[in-house]
């Protein structure tokens, strides 16, 4: 299996661990401070540290949360990591921290067999994370629609589904 480079680690400071519950409130912070996502309550986000901690990655530096990615093993495809949020907040971007976020949580779990998220159409940022990612991991990004206005409403942009193969 491909992974990322290690000999050139980054030397930023920045670790990448699994949440602990504590992490709730920062990752909710983190999601309001990132911009662009769908901010959910509070309670979301501590619940998920509790109840997807082996799936979730927190990145901090100094101490302090910089980013992370909330995810989950898709209960009919369990090989299959489906990422519910990924945010990098701006003072930590420039920096690959995305995709080392993936490929930590990638790393972490050798059965997988892809990595899969929804972005809208525009989040070009998005786009060229994941793309890079997919390229990293000797793969590519299938894109093909998902979940439109009859599933999101008209207030939600249409989300796509990217699918990674992980070889």
């Amino acid at each position: 299996m491909a992974t990322a480079p290690t000999d050139d680690a980054p030397t930023d400071g920045i670790e990448i661990d699994a949440p602990t519950l504590a992490d709730g409130p920062p990752l909710w912070r983190a999601a309001q401070a990132a911009g662009g996502l769908d901010v959910n309550p509070l309670y979301a986000y501590v619940l998920w540290c509790r109840d997807f901690a082996a799936t979730t990655a927190v990145a901090r530096m100094d101490g302090e949360v910089v980013g992370y990615c909330t995810a989950y093993r898709r209960p009919d495809v369990p090989t299959t990591l489906f990422v519910w949020q990924i945010a990098v907040l701006p003072a930590a971007r420039r920096r690959g921290l995305g995709q080392r976020i993936l490929h930590h949580l990638v790393d972490r779990h050798g059965d997988l067999t892809a990595l899969e998220a929804t972005v809208t159409h525009d989040n070009e940022a998005s786009l060229a994370m994941f793309g890079t990612f997919a390229r990293q991991r000797g793969s590519e990004v299938s894109v093909s629609p998902l979940f439109g206005p009859e599933h999101l409403g008209d207030d939600h942009e249409p989300e796509d589904l990217l699918h990674i193969p992980l070889p």
